[in-house]
C-alpha cells in the first residue's frame, strides 16, 4: 500500500569524529523515505527552494520516490549544519540553521494522494502537520514524530494533534520532557493517555520500547562497531516501521514486532555511513539478513 510523508527535505552540513561533508541530501523526509522505499510505495511531501541541486532530485527519483507532492520554492532550501562530538555520538549539537523555504511553506498533496491510507508526520512544525491532515480522507493509519524544540515552543499545537494520530513516535528525551516522568513505561503510559494508541519509544544504542493497551515489548539496538553520522537515524527507523506496516496492511501484534525489528535494523545501517551514503544502496534482502542477526541477540 501508499504511504504519504510530510517533512523537511534539506541540505545537511555535518561533522563528526570520522569526518565532515557539506550540503549533503538530508532533512526527516528525505531519511524517512529513503528507508520506508523498500517495504512500500512513498509519496512525499515537501518544500525545497531554487538553489536545490537537481541531482539530489534524480536520485529520489531513480529510488522509486513518488516527488509529485514536492514544492520548489522562491527562497532558499533549508539547510542544517551540525556537529556530534566523539564523547556522545547520540547528541547533535546544532551550529546553524537556515529555514529558507520553510517559512512560508504550505503543505498540499496531489488529488490522487488524497485517500492513501497511510500517512507519516515526519518531524516539522506541528501547525503544517495538522494542515497536511486536513487535505487527508480518512487514513487508516497516521504516524507521528516530533522533536523537542516544537515539545518547548508548540506544545498546545503538538498535543491538539496527538489526539488525531494512531502511532507517536519519540525517543527517550523527547517522551521525558513532554510527559515530565522519567521513567520510560511511566512516560509511554502518559503519551498513551494523549491519545495514540501505538507509543514507540526510541531509546538510541540501548534500543526501543513498543506500547499500547494490549501489550509492550522492547528490542535492543543493533551493535554497531563503528558510528560514522547518527544524523538521521530517527527518521530512517521510523521509515523502516511505518514502510514496514503499510506492506503488512495491518498493526497486530506480529506485525508490529516484525515493523520494529526491519525499523531497528534499517536505523543501524544509516549510522555506518554519512548522510544516505549506506541506505541508498540498502536491500531488502541486505535488511533481512543483519534482522536475523540481531534476533539471535535476545533469542534464548
Amino acid at each position: 500500500m501508499s504511504l504519504v510523508v510530510l517533512g523537511t527535505v534539506a541540505l545537511d552540513h555535518v561533522k563528526t569524529p570520522s569526518g565532515s561533508k557539506k550540503d549533503m541530501l538530508g532533512g526527516s523526509a528525505a531519511h524517512f523515505a529513503m528507508s520506508a522505499r523498500l517495504f512500500t510505495e512513498v509519496h512525499l511531501v515537501a518544500v525545497v527552494g531554487r538553489d536545490f541541486p537537481e541531482r539530489h532530485l534524480d536520485f529520489l527519483r531513480r529510488k522509486g520516490i513518488d516527488l509529485t507532492s514536492l514544492k520548489i520554492g522562491q527562497d532558499r532550501t533549508f539547510r542544517w549544519r551540525g556537529e556530534y562530538k566523539k564523547e556522545d555520538l547520540n547528541t547533535a549539537l546544532t551550529l546553524a540553521t537556515e529555514l529558507g523555504v520553510l517559512q512560508n511553506y504550505v503543505p498540499e498533496v496531489a488529488d490522487h494522494q488524497r485517500h492513501m491510507p497511510n500517512v507519516f508526520l515526519a518531524n516539522c512544525d506541528p501547525d503544517l502537520q495538522m494542515k497536511l491532515l486536513s487535505h487527508l480522507k480518512d487514513p487508516r493509519l497516521i504516524g507521528l514524530d516530533s522533536m523537542n524544540l516544537w515539545i518547548t515552543h508548540k506544545r498546545r499545537s503538538l498535543r491538539r494533534l496527538m489526539k488525531m494520530v494512531h502511532l507517536f513516535v519519540a525517543n527517550d528525551g523527547e517522551a521525558r520532557a513532554l510527559t515530565g516522568e522519567h521513567n520510560l513505561i511511566a512516560a509511554a503510559k502518559c503519551l498513551r493517555r494523549m491519545g495514540p494508541k501505538m507509543i514507540v519509544i526510541k531509546k538510541g544504542e540501548h534500543g526501543v520500547l513498543f506500547y499500547s493497551d494490549r501489550f509492550m515489548f522492547s528490542f535492543p539496538a543493533y551493535p554497531v562497531e563503528k558510528v560514522v553520522d547518527p544524523t538521521g537515524a530517527g527518521d530512517t527507523f521510523a521509515g523502516g516501521l511505518m514502510g514496514y506496516l503499510s506492506k503488512a496492511h495491518k498493526a497486530d501484534e506480529r506485525s508490529l514486532r516484525k515493523a520494529l525489528l526491519y525499523a531497528t535494523t534499517v536505523a543501524s545501517f544509516n549510522v555506518q555511513g554519512f548522510g544516505m551514503a549506506t541506505t541508498a544502496s540498502l536491500t531488502v534482502r541486505e535488511v533481512e539478513g543483519r534482522a536475523r542477526r540481531l534476533v539471535k541477540f535476545f533469542s534464548v
